[in-house]
């Protein structure tokens, strides 16, 4: 046992003086190895200080990393539970929010439906208010002023006039008087020969009427006034109801976006929790697999260096004990002939080089041909240490090329992974912005096809709307020229009939007829004593020549007949009297009907106008929209192209991402147990390289030691 530690710790520096030589042959053996021996327990006890340092930090390591993976297993088997069912409450909860919504909508277009209806009807009452209204005041007005020109004594001149005529219209219409003074009013106002109620007596009969219809006009005031303000309560109730429905509306909408990114990211976090609680539980059982392996491994090496410990200490004890001095001194050979130095042989060398060389080999678990030829090398009996220090020269030369080797692939996978992670990180922030890119442009495209469609049905609804009215411009002008010639001839007969009127009753004012008036043929068979022929009798209205256009006899065919006149009875008597009213009457209908023409050309002038001006603003309109289509149809089409070309080009920058991928993966295969292992195989190639330069220190002192051999040879002879 001592003398295999003197050999493995013999791994000194090469003797290379002959003063080393003297020196060392001087020296007491036994001090030599028992300080050797103590040298050597030192060293194992340092070892077994700093080993334990270590174990002591891998066993914390141990309860600290099992504590947390144990905690974290444990909190990740309480989370997903909850997760899952947080994933449920949310979805449940977003179904309730769309139910909600579409409850809502249906609410909101049902109060919508209610707010058309009732304005509806608002509307269609508040035109038969209007027309009821105007109908009673006009009435009230006539009633007004015939109970003021009976009550002057003008009911002569007020029974010719137009409103007497208005009067009975009204009293036989009017549903606020008795049977009994509906006849009344009316024989006063027919004047029959039969019992005629006195003005007076009409006079209280219509301040009742005017009284009663008042009443009646405040009532229906009223009663529109407060059909009003219900109709604006209902506006008001309906219009907050769909406001409150229309802010629901809008924030549950919100709320179910929410809710969808929560279930989104609650899902995510569900599938990394159960990664990570595979992977948590695989490193647990392989974490406490290990630790009990270390442990076992452990107290095999405190056995072991117990044992080694106690060889060493009994060994010293052995060798320091006074009686083993003094057997030691009678017994040992002189120093300048002892065994140690005799040692010092090329066997020594050799063999002390071979313990270094062997040295490297434990150390690897992969071994090297190179340290294989020279253990043979060393092993054999014939060695040249020459070419034994060249192989060593040749492997620490190779060792400290695979270094470069290994500093250059370290290098140049630090490189590649820094020059692959920013091309990741840029191809990536690529797609996410071709993603926002592609999202605006069919946003765009979207927005384009909603816009160009309502130009299209702008357009159709224009052109519709420049042929109605063109066609109602051509109806009105026709019904214009119509009313034209009607009131023409209407001005032209009533003037016919003045002057018929003026013949009889005005001599004065009577006009005849313009002579005819004789064609040059005509006046010669005159002058030459002949006869003209007979005229055709004048044609039209009455044979008065009158005519109009046949659309006026169609609408005239269409229009209510008047009631017949009261009939007279009793001989004729001149109405000298009556005429002048009659004729008074004639002017002013001939005055209204002026006013009518007159009112007509401006309104058919105005009419032109406003059909000319639409006319040319639906021109620039319909050319404005038709280039704004043809715009917004190239801008769609380049946009379209713009996406194409974004998708495109997404497209391939994911597939670049895929292949940088693909190539990182490759480069991680390729350099990971590099750089996992750099810096051991970094340490363990310069403990090789230091324990063949070792071996080489050995071998280059081989010449010095073979100046023991001739002592070893002449002990050996006595």
């Amino acid at each position: 046992m001592i003398a295999k530690l003197l050999v493995v710790y013999l791994g000194l520096p090469a003797i290379t003086a002959g003063a080393e030589l003297n020196h060392r042959a001087a020296a007491n053996p036994i001090r030599k190895v028992v300080t050797m021996l103590q040298m050597m327990q030192k060293k194992v006890e340092a070892e077994g200080a700093k080993e334990t340092e270590l174990f002591d930090k891998y066993m914390c390591y141990c309860k600290s990393s099992g504590g947390a993976l144990a905690k974290s297993v444990a909190d990740a088997k309480v989370k997903m539970p909850s997760v899952a069912a947080d994933i449920d409450e949310a979805e449940s909860k977003k179904v309730q929010l769309a139910e909600d919504v579409k409850q809502a909508q249906i609410d909101r277009d049902a109060a919508k439906s209610a707010i058309a209806e009732a304005t509806g009807i608002r509307e269609k009452d508040a035109a038969a208010f209007a027309a009821e209204k105007a109908d009673s005041e006009v009435n009230l007005k006539a009633i007004a002023a015939a109970i003021v020109a009976l009550e002057k004594g003008m009911s002569g001149s007020f029974l010719q006039s137009t409103s007497a005529a208005s009067l009975r219209k009204i009293v036989v219409a009017s549903q606020h008087l008795l049977d009994a003074d509906r006849d009344d009013v009316l024989a006063f106002l027919s004047q029959k020969t039969g019992y005629a109620p006195q003005s007076g007596e009409i006079v209280g009969i219509l301040k009742q009427m005017h009284e009663t219809m008042s009443k009646a006009l405040a009532e229906a005031i009223a009663a529109e006034k407060a059909a009003n303000k219900g109709y604006e309560e209902l506006m008001s109730a309906k219009t907050k109801e769909i406001d409150a429905l229309t802010a629901a509306i809008e924030d549950k909408t919100v709320r179910i976006g929410e809710i969808g990114v929560q279930i989104v990211e609650m899902k995510e976090d569900l599938s990394d929790t159960e990664l990570a609680l595979m992977g948590d539980s695989k490193f647990l059982s392989d974490l406490e697999k290990n630790c009990a392996t270390k442990e076992k491994e452990w107290a095999v090496v405190c056995k072991t260096r117990a044992e080694e410990l106690s060889a060493l200490a009994d060994t010293i004890k052995l060798l320091n004990d006074d009686d083993a001095l003094d057997l030691f001194k009678k017994t040992l050979p002189t120093p300048a002939a002892s065994f140690l130095q005799m040692q010092v042989t090329a066997s020594e060398v050799r063999s002390r080089a071979l313990g270094f060389v062997r040295s490297i080999r434990q150390k690897r678990k992969a071994g090297r041909f190179q340290l294989d030829l020279i253990s043979m090398a060393l092993a054999g009996k014939k060695v040249s240490f020459d070419k034994v220090v060249k192989m060593i020269d040749e492997m620490v030369t190779l060792l400290k090329k695979e270094q470069v080797e290994d500093n250059h692939k370290k290098e140049y996978c630090t490189i590649q992974f820094d020059s692959l992670d920013d091309k990741k990180k840029g191809l990536e922030r690529s797609i996410s912005d071709l993603g926002a890119a592609i999202s605006d442009a069919e946003g765009a495209i979207a927005t384009l096809t909603t816009e160009i469609k309502a130009l299209e049905t702008g357009i159709v609804a224009l052109d519709k709307a420049v042929a109605e009215a063109t066609e109602q411009r051509k109806e009105e002008h026709a019904d214009y020229k119509e009313l034209m010639a009607s009131d023409a001839a209407a001005k032209e007969l009533l003037g016919l009939a003045k002057n018929r009127l003026n013949q009889f009753y005005n001599p004065k004012l009577h006009k005849p007829a313009p002579k005819r008036e004789l064609s040059e043929e005509e006046r010669i068979t005159v002058n030459m004593g002949g006869t003209l022929a007979p005229t055709n009798a004048p044609g039209g209205i009455a044979g008065t020549g009158v005519e109009v256009f046949a659309q006026v006899a169609a609408h005239s065919q269409h229009r209510v007949a008047p009631p017949p006149p009261p009939e007279a009875v009793g001989a004729y008597q001149t109405k000298s009297e009556e005429s002048t009213g009659v004729i008074s009457m004639i002017d002013l209908l001939v005055k209204d009907l002026d006013k009518e023409m007159t009112e007509a050309e401006v309104t058919e002038k105005d009419a032109q106008a406003d059909y000319e001006a639409m006319m040319k603003d639906s021109a620039e309109k319909r050319i404005a929209d038709s280039k704004a289509l043809e715009d917004k149809s190239a801008t769609k089409a380049d946009v379209e192209a713009k996406l194409l070309k974004l998708q495109e080009d997404q497209a391939s920058t994911t597939k670049s991402l895929h292949a940088t991928l693909k190539v990182i993966v490759q480069l991680h295969v390729e350099c990971d147990w590099l750089l996992q292992y750099f810096d051991v195989r970094k340490e363990a190639r310069a403990d090789e390289i230091d324990s063949l330069l070792k071996a080489k220190a050995v071998l280059s002192g081989a010449d010095y030691s073979l100046l023991q051999m001739t002592a070893r040879s002449l002990r050996g002879h006595t």
